[in-house]
């Protein structure tokens, strides 16, 4: 009888006979000059427009600007799970959550063997590797496969005088974390000979909350009015029950009733900014900043700077009132897009934007192309070198996105894909109303088009389009098992289910 493998057991048998490309094999280790060094920051729960060369009002980002100036920007960067830990899985891996199997905040590691990083491979060619920061999967602080150098911490970690890790030994800092992880940074650097090129991931905690911003920002911008999000009085009248009963008196952890069109539309309170939490989110990212003019600065000084692939980006994206939420997780656009940059003047013209969807399963495919090292075969993202080049012949015109049941059970496992101008949502484990949004018309999502008879090809279309992606990239043979909706686990509670304007916390 035949045997039936997943996409995962066969890249887990591939890994252990060797047959993983790259991962295992002998090369011969580059010198520093022949292949670019790679540096990597990531910020969490940064939002795209989160950066003042992105037009924010009063947010003020010189360093991250610079990257953008003397590099480019990918105008339309997306996550293809919005939720810190599988989107970092995704960054390091290359791959959708279903494929690396972390698909929820903190429970695993993705697999070393089946899924190994970009960071494993660098390694192996000869790369000088580090990783300093936040790492968000698995329960342990130590060192994980793939680096020479190591410098984190449990879960979330503290802002301030926070317990670290280095290389397996436990210690407290003294100090504030995003100044901390700076200075550990700059020590790699400096410990980085010329005789190999080395790859660092600098993956900051900030600005995931509770909001702290070091001590020098606390009382910046005290005078800021904060302007209501053009989408804050979404009604929810054509959307699905489960998301107007959140904004009711319904439980959304019973509604399992398909929705209909013109529904009842939810009660809108007045604008109420959460100010001095919304000052503190971007407060927190001023030190971010600072950090990454210390790490340029340095980089320029050991004559390394043009010979260095430099990408910054987001973990996901951030509500802050819009359609009266706060946090991420949803497939509307503040949670799904990310802010995204790259310097590395050898290929990447100064001042450039990049239109093409560019999305996190991308990095470690582009990483490895531009070190010149073969892509491993489970990657599932693609290099973007060609859109350096203007070469958008063949570029992805859809992708895929996936959220599964986390510690949040009010929120519904949902699939979907989003194309250029259109976006289709489905609830698999409801029946409930899809949700369909005409971007270039609607780009605030507010009307939702998935019953209006006039849609309906479109509709059929790219609900086609979402059972390739799904059928693609392998999302029916996962054999992960997420917590159940409407089931908080033991000891927990459900959060997150809130009207924006009524939360104090």
């Amino acid at each position: 009888m035949a045997v039936q493998l997943t996409r995962r057991d066969a890249l887990r048998a591939m890994a252990a006979s060797g047959l993983a490309l790259t991962v295992g094999q002998a090369v011969a280790a580059p010198a520093a000059g022949e292949h670019p060094n790679i540096l990597f920051i990531l910020t969490d729960d940064q939002r795209w427009d989160a950066l003042s060369c992105m037009g924010h009002p009063f947010l003020k980002t010189p360093n991250l600007d610079r990257i953008r100036h003397e590099g480019a920007l990918f105008a339309n960067a997306f996550v293809t799970t919005s939720l810190c830990s599988p989107s970092r899985g995704s960054f390091l891996t290359g791959c959708y959550a279903h494929t690396h199997g972390v698909m929820q905040n903190e429970k695993r590691d993705f697999d070393f063997s089946a899924t190994p990083s970009f960071a494993q491979v660098l390694q192996k060619s000869g790369y000088h590797t580090g990783y300093v920061g936040k790492w968000h999967m698995g329960p342990k602080a130590g060192p994980r496969p793939g680096f020479d150098y190591w410098l984190s911490f449990r879960g979330q970690g503290k802002y301030t005088d926070p317990p670290l890790n280095e290389n397996g030994r436990d210690f407290k800092a003294k100090g504030y974390m995003s100044d901390l992880l700076t200075d550990y940074a700059l020590k790699f650097l400096g410990s980085s000979s010329d005789e190999k090129p080395f790859c660092l991931y600098l993956s900051h905690k900030a600005v995931h909350g509770p909001f702290t911003p070091a001590p020098r920002h606390a009382d910046i911008w005290p005078d800021v009015q904060l302007k209501e999000p053009a989408n804050y009085r979404d009604t929810f009248a054509s959307k699905p029950e489960w998301l107007r009963s959140v904004h009711g008196t319904k439980s959304a952890r019973v509604v399992n009733n398909r929705s209909t069109v013109g529904g009842e539309a939810r009660p809108i309170a007045p604008w109420s900014p959460r100010k001095k939490a919304t000052l503190d989110y971007y407060r927190a990212i001023q030190a971010v900043d600072d950090g990454v003019g210390k790490v340029l600065a340095l980089l320029k000084e050991q004559g390394r700077l043009d010979n260095t692939v430099i990408v910054f980006a987001g973990d996901n994206g951030y509500f802050w009132g819009e359609h009266r939420r706060g946090d991420k997780r949803l497939m509307y656009e503040e949670s799904l897009r990310i802010p995204m940059l790259i310097r590395y003047p050898k290929l990447v013209k100064a001042g450039s934007t990049i239109q093409q969807m560019a999305l996190n399963i991308d990095l470690a495919p582009t990483l490895l192309e531009l070190a010149g090292q073969p892509v491993p075969v489970h990657m599932q993202g693609r290099s973007w070198r060609p859109l350096f080049d203007g070469r958008k012949k063949g570029w992805r015109r859809s992708f895929l996105y996936e959220y599964w049941v986390d510690l949040t059970p009010n929120i519904p496992r949902m699939v979907g894909v989003r194309t250029a101008d259109w976006k289709l949502v489905r609830y698999p484990d409801l029946k409930d109303l899809d949700e369909l949004y005409d971007l270039r018309s609607d780009p605030h999502e507010l009307s939702n088009l998935a019953e209006v008879a006039a849609h309906d090809a479109k509709h059929q279309e790219l609900s086609k389009e979402l059972d390739r992606l799904l059928d693609e990239t392998g999302y029916h043979t996962t054999k992960w098992k997420t917590q159940p909706l409407g089931r908080p686990q033991r000891g927990g509670k459900t959060v997150l289910a809130y009207d924006f304007a009524k939360a104090t916390g």
